[in-house]
């Protein structure tokens, strides 16, 4: 497959869960090896994105040794993931980009294609979304965005309460871009212990 010249687009790492299934904190902080979730993920985004923002509530400091900038939802009540991916367009916007990847900060073996072929599965659907799929299953906040879509979602959340990520994005059709998950799936991602320790072994056995 022959995939398009990437466009440049923001990445937000939507850092907002409460890992409550990993006994709580920040569940990116957790490590697989020898480097934290975190730290995984954005040596793999780095290469794809022109920017990467973190999107978290709290203390920013406790992200500090990532370098980021860390962008906290301006919508309130913590209605999940959509305020995340709000604040990325909104940072976006500011800095005059067209687009914006989101990823969840829990799976740490995205694909070193994540950006691009994201780009180029919404280019050939004609939409101004596209979600990762693996399998027979949708990932729909590891997804790319068109930063034209920031008001719509600011009135969705604000005005009409929608929360589900599927909900508001298909208002505004979807393209999907899909990755098989052999050997191993790239969109794995870690909820609970054995989760942790499965991250471990796939890291060990791949190099991933």
């Amino acid at each position: 497959m022959i995939l398009i010249p990437t466009p440049p687009t923001v990445c937000v790492l939507l850092a907002g869960g409460l890992a409550r299934r990993l006994g709580g904190g920040d569940k990116p902080m957790r490590k697989i090896g020898d480097r934290t979730m975190l730290e995984r993920i954005i040596a793999r985004l780095q290469p794809q994105c022109t920017e990467l923002i973190l999107n978290a509530n709290g203390d920013p400091g406790r992200f500090s040794s990532t370098g980021l900038r860390v962008v906290p939802d301006d919508v309130p009540g913590s209605p999940g993931p959509l305020a995340g991916i709000l604040a990325g367009l909104d940072w976006a916007h500011r800095s005059q980009a067209e687009w914006v990847v989101s990823v969840a900060t829990d799976t740490p073996f995205l694909p070193l294609d994540f950006v691009a072929r994201l780009h180029d599965a919404r280019l050939a659907a004609g939409f101004p979304i596209c979600q990762a799929v693996s399998g027979d299953r949708t990932h729909p906040v590891n997804a790319l965005w068109a930063v034209s879509l920031r008001e719509d979602l600011r009135y969705a959340l604000v005005v009409e309460g929608v929360r589900k990520v599927e909900r508001w994005a298909a208002r505004h059709g979807v393209a999907r871009a899909e990755w098989p998950t052999e050997p191993f799936d790239p969109f794995f991602n870690v909820n609970t212990p054995e989760d942790l320790a499965l991250a471990e072994a796939l890291a060990r056995r791949h190099g991933a």
